[in-house]
């Protein structure tokens, strides 16, 4: 599961490896994936969420077959990057020896905003509104990520 030679390796973690993480990683393969190869993995992994592949296939991006991995399968590879797209996530994160950068790029949770939604659609909006922001983001890579890398 390590990066191509010729492509950087990026590592996206979230708490549950459910939402953002996983959209992360089927955007910046798609659109992206010429010059990077994404991975995800969440600190406390559960399955997918099925709002979140029903946001990407209105993109015409499969990540129905995207499973969600412990983030501990992941370290000791060599990672170009380690982005962290929840506040728990940061706080969690454990150390990647070697070059990593260590970026954390904060997105709001489209399962907690969906609660109480009047309908599916309602439910829909926030799981949309941050895809497109995670898709902002992956399509101004690397750019997006060094502006906010950590020290």
């Amino acid at each position: 599961m390590e990066a191509t030679p010729a492509k950087q390796g990026i590592l996206y973690l979230c708490t549950g490896n459910s939402c953002r993480s996983q959209m992360a990683e089927g955007l910046t393969n798609a659109l992206r994936g010429h010059e990077f190869q994404a991975f995800s993995a969440g600190v406390a992994p559960k399955p997918v969420d099925p709002r979140a592949v029903r946001a990407m296939a209105e993109l015409g991006i499969d990540i129905s077959g995207q499973a969600s991995k412990e983030v501990e399968q992941f370290i000791g590879q060599p990672w170009d990057w380690v982005v962290t797209l929840c506040d728990n996530a940061r706080e969690s994160c454990p150390f990647f020896p070697g070059q990593a950068r260590r970026v954390h790029r904060g997105f709001d949770d489209p399962p907690f905003l969906a609660r109480g939604a009047a309908d599916e659609e309602a439910a829909m909006a926030p799981y949309r509104r941050v895809r497109d922001e995670i898709k902002a983001m992956v399509l101004g890579l690397p750019g997006s990520l060094a502006e906010k890398e950590q020290e």
